[in-house]
């Protein structure tokens, strides 16, 4: 949708007051910027929000301020892709910019209030109007019915149990299986109890419907806080773990692991001094980096991994939204965010009030937090899926190439989705899910290496 600009202010220091000078006077201090035509206003908005936030992340803030003001001229929440774009971006800017003064950030933000029911609401329309969590649900329930084939007790543990029609459809397998359904056990996570007892609700009446031995256990918890020894995971048991868009939330920096490391790299420097100088390759292999940074997630995967998993499946945001620089994010997060915008609209008409809370309280709270938040505050930490591959490694877990049935089923499923732009590809035994050819999700498998 855009196209890098070899003249883009990321790199010039051409102030935006300068590029777009006001004309007071005039009603409008900007008016010919409404007389601009779609695609040029587009530009347009792109090179204003890369400015704004170089002056942002520079401390600019006068010239920030002018920017918004003029973003805000051409920006709305019911325009065309770019102005619904540009009205999330340049707001996290704007709180980015408040949350220096804290007070009035707080003041500002005071009353806002999070209504949960609507929030599930807005959840669901995400499921029902885009088919990439149908298509991570289906990918994840095949692997799981070929991992546990012959198994007579399953256990799985949904890491975000926040939609039932997964497991109803699993159930469904499991209960035409020739040597018949094992007994199982599903344990769901997630922060809202109410979630948590409507499923339960549902799968225990489809089970009892199927005849089939079930049990569920509801964790109220959020991820970053679960004690895993809550999973309860008992001897004889296969079990399965599935984390949909989950594992991102825990890649903030663990505050306490890097205080302490960096102690330990004082103490390391100084019992240096008493030493000769070290050679360039000797403080090269020095055991602790200033460098180094501990996130939850290492932790985490550790402690799933003593589990001993038979198969693990995790769908994730294929986009890098983790990097350090404020313009790095806000460049990546720009191209990622247009696609699902644009992906939306071909689903729903602009005019649509589901479209506009899917894209205000879903999206733009995610580009909220990927731009105004920074430490253990920031959670949209997206990452690519070869940096996934990475650290899955790390943590000793080896990837399960998908079979070809299940690739199979996630192609049919999009067939049958009115959904033009929408394309799945192959990548290394896993999944990519596209708009376009934007990556956007991957599901990929897992199981723990001897």
């Amino acid at each position: 949708m855009f196209q890098d600009d070899g003249s883009s202010s990321v790199t010039s220091s051409t102030p935006v007051v300068q590029i777009f000078p006001s004309m007071s006077g005039m009603g409008s201090p900007y008016p010919w910027l409404k007389e601009l035509k779609s695609e040029e206003r587009g530009l347009c908005l792109i090179h204003l929000l890369l400015t704004c936030a170089k002056h942002v992340a520079s401390g600019n803030f006068e010239h920030a301020n002018i920017a918004l003001d003029q973003i805000s001229h051409l920006a709305s929440p019911e325009g065309d892709t770019m102005q619904r774009i540009a009205s999330y971006f340049s707001e996290a800017l704007a709180n980015r910019i408040l949350k220096t003064w804290p007070g009035i950030y707080k003041a500002v933000h005071s009353t806002k209030i999070s209504f949960a029911p609507e929030n599930i609401l807005v959840r669901k329309m995400f499921f029902d109007y885009f088919p990439y969590l149908k298509i991570a649900f289906v990918i994840t329930n095949q692997v799981i019915i070929e991992a546990m084939e012959g198994e007579k007790m399953v256990h799985v543990v949904d890491l975000n149990a926040g939609e039932p029609t997964q497991w109803r459809a699993l159930l469904r397998d499991l209960s035409a299986r020739p040597e018949g359904p094992p007994h199982l056990r599903i344990t769901g996570v997630h922060e809202q109890k109410e979630v948590l007892d409507q499923m339960a609700r549902i799968l225990i009446e489809d089970a009892e419907k199927l005849d089939i031995p079930f049990q569920f256990n509801p964790i109220v918890s959020k991820l970053e806080n679960l004690d895993v020894e809550k999973l309860n995971v008992k001897t004889g048991e296969a079990l399965a773990i599935s984390s949909v868009l989950q594992f991102h939330s825990l890649l903030a920096p663990d505050d306490e692991v890097v205080k302490s490391r960096k102690n330990l790299q004082r103490v390391f420097q100084v019992n240096q001094k008493d030493l000769v100088s070290p050679s360039q390759d000797t403080a090269s292999s020095a055991p602790l980096s200033t460098t180094i940074t501990s996130t939850k997630i290492e932790g985490f995967l550790n402690a799933l991994r003593a589990l001993s998993p038979k198969v693990m499946v995790v769908a994730e945001q294929d986009s890098d939204h983790n990097k350090s620089s404020l313009m790095e994010r806000l460049s990546e997060s720009l191209y990622f965010y247009a696609a699902l915008f644009d992906c939306l609209e071909s689903t729903l008409p602009r005019s649509s009030m589901e479209r506009l809370k899917v894209e205000k309280m879903l999206f733009g709270e995610e580009i909220n937090n990927i731009i105004s938040c920074e430490g253990g505050e920031r959670k949209e930490r997206h990452e690519k899926l070869e940096k996934w591959v990475q650290r899955l490694d790390l943590a000793g877990f080896g990837c399960v190439p998908l079979s070809y049935y299940a690739l199979l089923q996630s192609r049919r499923l999009l067939q049958g989705y009115s959904c033009d732009g929408c394309r799945i590809k192959e990548e290394n035994g896993c999944v990519v899910m596209c708009w376009q050819d934007r990556p956007l999700f991957s599901v990929s498998a897992w199981k723990c290496r001897r």
